[in-house]
């Protein structure tokens, strides 16, 4: 089996190739995007044209979903399989989700509930996977001078989103802000249940509009489903940069002599009591990170609904202990308090964060539980296999 595989530079695109070819797939690269980022669909349309006409694939793969790739697939009609491994993606609302080439994989249960009737034939619901052996390999053969540097009570990695958030970006009169306002913090205080899009009511959905026409401006070919990615985009963003900014002060506060390192490149200069220690690099360094830390964070970003972020995988491979926020589908992958650990507001937090950490013995059996757990069920090598099952009922 041959596979052409269109790469943008996501972080699992390594892994992925590994994978398919430790099981036996021929995988031919497509690069250009990964170093030309204003590179044009109708060049990408040809890149990918010539590469079919050139020679006969199996299927063309990519991470996340690309419309342009999805149109050329479906003129020569060859299957196109796509991985959903972020979210909200606004490529999504392109009239090309509908080509029948297409098998889409979402991780999130959610977001593939609002896509899938638009082609039920070529949407699935997948978790993530991790590249175990890679991930732990990195994590345990360290030296003594790598584990000191990296220990710490608490960890967290990823972004505040402080320079992410498009809800900045937004003109809202007073009266909006406070509506949009109160409605994030009530789902501040809410976990496994995002409410965002069903409660915004169509006169606040036609007032921001009012307010932002140019933030509501879609290309030809695209039929957005507005609520939904408004709440998405805007909405559940700003949720995550508010938990986020406020968690850490409230676990600092709680935690007087635990260690808490974060590693983001946001701005956290008025949190005090956290160590920021910059980017971590994916592939040398957060395993570490994960396996060095009593406690890895992961409060999942509020547009991810139901579903578990590549971070839930990473720390269970590197057998590292898993604090995260209760997720829908979380118990469907691992069993809670024998393979992770969930907490439901920012008193269970601090409740289990100080438990945990007088407690350090449970940490590595669950943290070793849940690798055991990884390995068994959620690497690629299992996880591929599983996909082209769906997808060609191999």
């Amino acid at each position: 089996m041959d596979i052409l595989f269109y790469r943008y530079g996501s972080i699992c695109e390594p892994d992925y190739i590994e994978s398919f070819q430790k099981l036996g797939f021929q995988v031919t690269q497509i690069q250009d995007e990964m170093t030309n980022k204003t590179i044009l669909p109708s060049q990408t349309a040809q890149i990918v044209g010539k590469a079919l006409k050139e020679h006969s694939y199996t299927m063309v793969f990519t991470i996340n979903f690309f419309p342009t790739v999805s149109d050329v697939c479906n003129i020569f009609g060859i299957p196109y399989l796509c991985v959903i491994v972020d979210s909200p993606i606004l490529e999504l609302y392109y009239d090309s989700i509908k080509n029948p080439c297409n098998k889409i994989f979402f991780f999130d249960r959610a977001l593939y509930e609002e896509f899938a009737p638009k082609n039920p034939q070529g949407c699935f619901h997948l978790p993530l996977a991790v590249n175990v052996e890679r991930v732990h390999k990195v994590a345990t053969h360290t030296t003594s001078t790598e584990r000191e540097k990296y220990h710490a009570d608490i960890s967290f990695i990823g972004s505040f989103y402080t320079e992410k958030c498009a809800y900045h970006k937004l003109t809202l009169s007073d009266h909006t802000r406070g509506y949009f306002e109160g409605l994030m913090e009530a789902q501040l205080r809410i976990y496994g249940y995002n409410f965002l899009a069903e409660t915004l009511s169509d006169e606040m959905l036609a007032k921001v509009k009012e307010e932002n026409p140019d933030h509501f401006t879609f290309i030809e070919g695209m039929h957005v489903n507005e609520r939904n990615w408004f709440a998405n985009q805007y909405l559940s963003v700003k949720v995550a940069e508010w938990e986020r900014r406020r968690l850490f002060p409230y676990l600092v506060r709680g935690l007087k002599d635990a260690s808490i390192h974060v590693y983001t490149g946001s701005d956290t200069s008025e949190i005090s009591g956290i160590q920021n220690r910059g980017l971590a690099k994916s592939l040398t360094e957060m395993p570490i990170i994960f396996h060095e830390s009593t406690i890895n964070l992961n409060p999942t970003a509020r547009s991810i609904k139901t579903g578990l972020s590549q971070r839930v995988f990473d720390v269970c491979a590197a057998e590292g202990f898993l604090l995260t926020n209760y997720q829908e589908e979380l118990s469907d992958s691992f069993v809670i308090g024998e393979e992770v650990e969930v907490y439901t507001s920012f008193e269970d937090l601090l409740s289990k964060c100080d438990h945990y950490l007088s407690h350090p013995a449970d940490t590595k059996e669950i943290a070793h539980n849940a690798y055991e757990k990884v390995c068994r069920a959620h690497s690629y090598e299992i996880r591929i296999p599983q996909m082209l099952q769906l997808a060609f009922h191999l």
